[in-house]
């Protein structure tokens, strides 16, 4: 088997991605980058000991009362920040193996 080597930026969002989507298991998130789980899990191991065991996102917004439109909006911006997060890390990585196919 042949051992890949990926950029750093490249392993710290694809982390970033994985810890944005709460839901979203490693399997679902390695097999959207094109990477093998153990390898997206061992990243995420790797960072959580820099992070010192921490699991939750990096930044939160404060939340407003809900069901206020300042809670609406606060939500509508970090989806959106999220989404546009995935689509940067996901334009990166078809960048990134389309670089690696080429001869």
């Amino acid at each position: 088997m042949v051992m890949k080597h990926y950029p750093p930026e490249f392993k710290a969002e694809a982390v970033a991605l994985y810890r944005s989507r709460p839901g979203a298991t490693i399997r679902s998130i390695a097999d959207d980058l094109g990477i093998d789980p153990e390898t997206l899990r061992n990243w995420i191991r790797v960072d959580d000991g820099r992070r010192t065991g921490s699991h939750a996102p990096a930044r939160e917004l404060p939340t407003a009362p809900v069901g206020s439109a300042e809670a609406e909006l606060a939500a509508a911006r970090k989806r959106i920040r999220e989404l546009e997060e995935e689509r940067d890390i996901l334009r990166k990585a078809a960048r990134y193996f389309a670089g690696e196919t080429r001869w």
